[in-house]
């Protein structure tokens, strides 16, 4: 997708609703590095133990290894000297420093790549996705497809009561939904 100068990092974000194919995204781009013999490094936030916790896994059973880390700190001390891709998934449920945390990893030459809902069940900014969207060099926003219409679909509809900010779940728990067919608040599932 983009070529790496030796010693040059830079920022990639992937972005979008749930069920748009943000994991397979990262997964697929990941792998590539692997295949370019490029040493890869994966991590998810600790939070997110829907598919286990030794794999970034996408909704549509895609995997590579991962490791589990509970803080941005804590994710930048495990990142080994010869690491040249550093891949994060559901960036959305890191602390704040996760944006330092990329911005410190890029300047040492590492091409980082961050997966992230860009919007939260309300359809509000979630951050730190803004934050990382404002500085990288590369963005990709993901699509899915609404559920109720089969429009294109950047919301993620949530189908359960709960009033929490951050509710991890699947396809029990949340849609895919347009403009048009989304609503801010929970939704019986179609």
């Amino acid at each position: 997708m983009f070529h790496q100068p030796p010693g040059v990092g830079w920022l990639e974000v992937i972005c979008g609703s749930m069920f748009s194919g943000k994991s397979e995204e990262l997964i697929r781009r990941l792998r590539r590095a692997q295949i370019a013999r490029q040493h890869v490094q994966s991590f998810k936030p600790e939070i997110d133990d829907r598919y286990g916790t030794t794999h970034i896994v996408s909704h549509s059973a895609a995997a590579i290894e991962a490791e589990v880390a509970p803080s941005s700190g804590a994710l930048l001390e495990r990142v080994r000297p010869e690491t040249q891709v550093v891949g994060i998934d559901e960036a959305q449920f890191f602390d704040a420093g996760i944006v330092q945390v990329a911005h410190t990893l890029a300047d040492r030459g590492v091409r980082v790549i961050v997966a992230g809902l860009d919007q939260d069940y309300q359809g509000r900014p979630f951050d730190p996705i803004p934050a990382l969207l404002a500085t990288a060099e590369h963005i990709t926003k993901t699509m899915a497809v609404c559920t109720r219409c089969g429009a294109p679909a950047n919301r993620s509809q949530r189908l359960v009561e709960n009033a929490d900010r951050v509710v991890v779940g699947g396809a029990g728990a949340y849609e895919a939904r347009c403009r048009r067919c989304w609503s801010p608040r929970p939704a019986a599932a179609s």
